[in-house]
């Protein structure tokens, strides 16, 4: 059976089916010379669906059969790669961003809310609260929360269990690990009193976003790099709308808003951006007819 499913390949016009799905639902964006890649990570898919081929796998795909499929189709596709304090200086500009008026807004138990969007495997939310936790410990007596979203099912599932082999632990200093982890055999549990903090949900960001309040910062990184720019463009003025006045807003180290003072933000620093006015245009509601869960 194994031998027979590597000869199966995927033909042009299937591709084009698959390609416009993801594009459709997910906003990312395939290029043809990505075809081998899409066959080799597909190719498990249709063993566990058995299904004979591509055009069977594309025809049931772009059916409403095919909802659940699809949600496998996005974790094939995407590549989840994350570390703890990855890109250091977004986290130095977080705390720059907060420190003037955060004792105040701990002192008057006031409402800090953080987005992580796109958490892959859930390194990105932990180390925001580790970091702001080290910084002002008394943000315990606040209502301090982290919320982590991503369109994977599979890595939401991961990140909520916290548990994280050596490999992915590297970068978290000996210290760190001491406070915030649990020590097991052969790998690390987050801690409840660090999980407590973090809120993981599954959410496809083309889809309507349901949360109700503005976030004082948004971690974005890694993530639009697979929207073409159009998509992009209309993601923009949604993420200011979600960020409070003077919020601050993250991308990847790749990735750039072309316009910032047209989308309401202005540069703080490398691939960070503080919002200075409302953007006009889309509100924070789904871009094209995708379901999202919240």
């Amino acid at each position: 059976m194994r031998g027979e499913e590597t000869q199966v390949t995927l033909s042009m016009p299937e591709f084009n089916i698959i390609a416009a799905v993801a594009y459709r639902e997910f906003g990312l964006k395939i290029i043809p010379e990505k075809m081998m890649m899409v066959q080799s990570r597909l190719r498990h898919r249709l063993r566990a669906l058995n299904l004979p081929d591509f055009d069977a796998y594309s025809r049931m795909l772009d059916t409403p059969q095919g909802i659940d499929e699809r949600r496998f189709l996005v974790s094939a596709l995407t590549t989840n790669v994350s570390h703890f304090h990855r890109e250091p200086h977004h986290f130095d500009l977080l705390v720059k961003a907060l420190a003037p008026e955060l004792k105040q807004r701990i002192q008057a138990k006031e409402r800090i809310r953080i987005w992580s969007a796109g958490c892959s495997n859930g390194q990105e939310p932990y180390s925001i609260a580790m970091r702001l936790l080290q910084v002002e410990p008394n943000l315990t007596q606040t209502d301090f929360r982290i919320l982590a979203t991503d369109i994977d099912p599979k890595v939401i599932s991961f990140a909520t269990e916290g548990a994280y082999g050596s490999r992915l632990l590297s970068g978290v200093p000996d210290k760190d690990r001491r406070q915030f982890f649990k020590e097991k055999p052969n790998h690390s549990i987050v801690s409840d009193e660090l999980r407590k903090y973090v809120t993981f949900r599954e959410l496809n960001l083309l889809a309507t976003w349901p949360m109700q309040h503005q976030f004082d910062a948004i971690f974005c990184r890694n993530v639009v790099i697979y929207f073409d720019v159009e998509t992009q463009e209309k993601l923009w003025p949604r993420f200011n709308a979600s960020l409070a006045k003077r919020g601050v807003f993250f991308l990847g180290h790749s990735e750039r808003i072309a316009l910032p003072g047209k989308c309401g933000f202005k540069s703080i620093g490398p691939t960070a951006y503080e919002k200075c006015v409302a953007a006009t245009g889309i509100p924070s509601t789904k871009i094209r007819g995708q379901n999202g869960t919240s």
